[in-house]
C-alpha cells in the first residue's frame, strides 16, 4: 500500500515536473514580452539622446574649429603685423645706428674750435631765421669800430647783440674726470673759459652810444653746458655774468626770449599803426572841415538863388497879370489906347 502511495507520489510530481515549464512560460511570457518592450523603447531613446548629444557635440565641433580658424588666422595676422613692426624697428635701429655714426663724426669735427664755433653760429642763424621776420634781426653785424659780433636784434629802434659761444673741451673734461682732484682742475678752466667770453661780449658788443641795449646774449648751443653754468657748481658765474650785463641763454630760453621779442615786435607794430590811423583821421578831419566848408559856401548860393528864384517867380506872375489885363482891355469896343509896356514892365 505504501508503495503505491510512493509511485502515485512520484507520478504525480513527475507530471508536475512536466507540467512546469510550460507553467512558468505561460507566466513568464508576458513579462519577457512586457521587458522586450521597455527595453526597446529605452533603446530607442538611448539612440535618440546619443543622436542629440552627437548632433550637439558635431555643433560644438564645428563651432570650435571656427573659432581655432579666427583666432589662428587673427594670431597670423598679429605675427605678419609683429614681422612687419620688427623689421621697421630694424630699420630703425639701423638709421639710429647711421645717426650715431653721423653724430660722431660730427662730435670729431667739431674738436676744432673755429668749427665748433661755426657751428654755434649756424644754429643761431637757423634759431633767429624760425622765430623772427627777416628785418628783425642782422647776421654778422659790424660796429662802427671794427668789431663784429654774430647777430643783433632789432627791437624799439635799439640793438641786442647776440654772439655764440661753444666752450666745450675743459667742460667735456670735467664732466669725464675720474676723480674730485681732475674734476675741480677742469672746473677751474671751464670758469676761466666761459669767464673770458664774458668779458669778451660785454667789452666789445655791449655799445649804447652804438644804438645797443645795455645788455646782450651769450648763446650756448649745448643745454648741458648752459644747465652747468646756470646750476652747476660753477653757478657763481652766473651772477659774474649778470653783473657785466651779459645773460647765457640756451636754444631753449633763448626761444622764450625771442617769443617775447615778437610779442613786442607786434605790439610795436600796433602803436605804430595806431599812430598812422590817428594821423590820417587826423588828416581827414581836416579835409572834412574844407569840404564842411564848401558845403555851407554851396549851402548860401543854393539859399540865395532859391531866394532870386522866388523873386522872380512872384515878379512873373504879376507880370502875366499885367499882361493879361493889358490884352482884356485892348479887346474892348472904344478902348482907349493901350499903355505902353516898357513902362508896365519898369513897374513890374
Amino acid at each position: 500500500m505504501v508503495v503505491v502511495l510512493v509511485i502515485l507520489l512520484l507520478a504525480v510530481v513527475a507530471a508536475a515536473v512536466a507540467l512546469l515549464p510550460r507553467i512558468l512560460r505561460g507566466a513568464l511570457e508576458p513579462l519577457r514580452t512586457q521587458t522586450t518592450g521597455e527595453l526597446a523603447a529605452r533603446n530607442a531613446d538611448v539612440e535618440r539622446r546619443l543622436q542629440g548629444m552627437e548632433r550637439t557635440l558635431n555643433d560644438r565641433l564645428t563651432d570650435l574649429d571656427q573659432k581655432v580658424d579666427r583666432r589662428l588666422e587673427a594670431s597670423t595676422k598679429t605675427a605678419g603685423a609683429i614681422h612687419e613692426r620688427l623689421g621697421e624697428v630694424t630699420r630703425a635701429t639701423g638709421e639710429m645706428i647711421d645717426r650715431a655714426k653721423d653724430l660722431a663724426r660730427l662730435e670729431h669735427a667739431l674738436r676744432p674750435p673755429k668749427a665748433r664755433g661755426g657751428f654755434g653760429e649756424l644754429l643761431l642763424e637757423n634759431l633767429l631765421r624760425d622765430r623772427l621776420p627777416p628785418d628783425a634781426y642782422d647776421l654778422q653785424y659790424t660796429f662802427p669800430g671794427g668789431e663784429r659780433v654774430d647777430a643783433v636784434v632789432r627791437a624799439a629802434d635799439r640793438l641786442l647783440p647776440v654772439d655764440a659761444k661753444f666752450p666745450l673741451d675743459n667742460f667735456e673734461r670735467m664732466v669725464s674726470a675720474e676723480d674730485d682732484e681732475q674734476r675741480q682742475l677742469h672746473e677751474k678752466a671751464f670758469g676761466r673759459d666761459v669767464k673770458g667770453h664774458i668779458d669778451a661780449i660785454a667789452s666789445k658788443y655791449i655799445r649804447p652810444e652804438h644804438g645797443t641795449f645795455d645788455f646782450a646774449f651769450m648763446y650756448l648751443p649745448a643745454e648741458a653746458i648752459h644747465y652747468e653754468l646756470i646750476s652747476g657748481k660753477t653757478g657763481q658765474l652766473l651772477a659774474y655774468a649778470h653783473e657785466r650785463r651779459v645773460f647765457p641763454v640756451s636754444a631753449t630760453t633763448f626761444s622764450a626770449y625771442l617769443q617775447m621779442i615778437v610779442l613786442g615786435l607786434k605790439g610795436l607794430q600796433i602803436e605804430q599803426r595806431a599812430q598812422e590811423v590817428m594821423a590820417y583821421c587826423a588828416a581827414l578831419q581836416k579835409d572834412f572841415g574844407k569840404f564842411k566848408e564848401d558845403f555851407e559856401l554851396v549851402g548860401t548860393h543854393l539859399s540865395r538863388a532859391a531866394s532870386k528864384y522866388a523873386e522872380a517867380d512872384k515878379r512873373l506872375d504879376r507880370l502875366e497879370t499885367k499882361l493879361e489885363r493889358a490884352t482884356d482891355e485892348q479887346a474892348e469896343p472904344g478902348a482907349v489906347e493901350a499903355p505902353v509896356l516898357p513902362r508896365a514892365l519898369d513897374a513890374a
